[in-house]
């Protein structure tokens, strides 16, 4: 499971403290004692911190893309963008992004989806949708189903899962020959677009009707009282559902915070105060979605993978905020193998570059694949027959 915290947080206001950093560069949060003895985070995130002994935070991911266009797109997909610096958007010949990679390799027989993505699309401004969210090369028959509304709302409801009104099996059936049918006169048109189309249609067919699905996407399925724990923010909400889904078996899903709670996390101006309001509800469901994954017996077979594109910058700037900052940042693993409690690689004084066991993003991918049972060396096929690894880096063997 990805969780996506779109904008990048800065790294010594969330996960990294530094108070003993120049006035000028240290967080005007204060660090706190966790429940693991040793380590220290911001006082912005105590539930999080009674937590620790079931995540390992990493403070030495590094990179030198400033972009948040360019920089997402690696975040999502494990390797770098041919154009980096750039506000880029989506393109045919993207690499897939990593849910689409394991739809490819390890199709689920369950009646599920391989890949949900939970969340609205990201983009940089009025531009078209970012890089890095879709199936790229790989054709649209790998994209995720996509459920962009708000769970927290009373009138949340997954469109596109459940047969219409009037609508028999035996009418659906029906339908599904009759579109086979069509497509064996298109099979001279032998491409990638035809395909993906045609893998898209199935996956449909065999998502209309399922009951295991519907009953996911129930959250009226839970108690008040575990919808409270998790906090009825969007972002809470989306948690838990996240969870059903886990525990539904949907092999990977994606959150995206892009706009959850009206806003996001690139905070050029006013750091202090916009964290103030983004990292309640982020601690508090996240805090919830570990401990209702543990105590349900899935932490251990479900990795959890929580990061930004970047972090930000030591120094405060005349806004009042953190700038992009890609060269030193945090991010934190849980669950599928990672051992909790841990602190992995270290930054220096002021939280600006790594001073032990630095990482980069292609080696997280390599890492994720790894543990879910994907070999990082294989390879996939682009637009144009070439094979491309699915992952440039090297597993971190020191996370477990």
């Amino acid at each position: 499971m990805v969780i996506f915290l779109w904008g990048g947080p800065g790294q010594q206001d969330l996960w990294d403290p530094k108070p003993l950093a120049p006035t000028t560069l240290r967080s005007e949060f204060s660090p706190i004692a966790t429940r693991v003895t040793g380590i220290q985070i911001t006082d912005q995130l105590p539930n999080l911190a009674r937590q620790a002994d079931r995540f390992t935070i990493v403070r030495s991911v590094t990179h030198r893309d400033f972009e948040h266009g360019s920089a997402a797109y690696t975040a999502l997909t494990g390797q770098p963008h041919p154009l980096p610096g750039t506000n880029t958007t989506a393109r045919p010949d993207d690499f897939p992004t990593y849910g689409s990679v394991v739809t490819k390799l390890t199709p689920t027989s369950d009646p599920v989806p391989e890949f949900v993505v939970l969340g609205p699309v990201m983009h940089q401004g009025a531009r078209p949708p970012l890089a890095g969210q879709n199936a790229g090369f790989l054709g649209p028959g790998f994209d995720a189903l996509r459920v962009a509304d708000d769970p927290a709302s009373d009138s949340f409801d997954v469109e596109g899962i459940a047969l219409q009104d009037g609508l028999s099996d035996r009418r659906l059936a029906g339908r599904q020959r009759l579109l086979a049918s069509l497509d064996r006169r298109k099979q001279t048109l032998d491409n990638v677009q035809v395909k993906g189309m045609s893998k898209l249609y199935d996956r449909a067919f065999g998502l209309l009707g399922s009951m295991k699905l519907r009953r996911a996407f129930d959250l009226n399925g839970e108690s008040d009282k575990l919808r409270d724990t998790y906090g009825r923010s969007q972002f809470g909400q989306t948690l838990l559902l996240a969870r059903r889904l886990v525990q539904a078996r949907v092999p990977l899903v994606t959150i995206n915070w892009s706009k959850l709670n009206a806003d996001q996390w690139d905070t050029h101006k006013n750091n202090y105060p916009r964290l103030r309001k983004l990292l309640p509800p982020f601690d508090r469901g996240l805090a919830a979605f570990l401990q209702d994954l543990d105590e349900r017996g899935l932490l251990d077979s479900t990795l959890v993978v929580c990061l930004g594109e970047f972090g930000r910058t030591p120094k405060i700037n005349e806004d009042a905020g953190r700038d992009h900052w890609p060269d030193c940042y945090s991010m934190v693993l849980a669950g599928g193998g990672i051992p909790g409690g841990r602190i992995y690689g270290a930054s220096n004084r002021t939280a600006s570059y790594p001073v032990r066991d630095d990482v980069a993003p292609w080696d997280i991918a390599a890492t994720m694949y790894h543990l879910i049972g994907i070999d990082p060396s294989l390879h996939i096929i682009n637009r144009q027959g070439q094979p491309r690894p699915v992952a440039q880096g090297q597993v971190i063997s020191g996370l477990f």
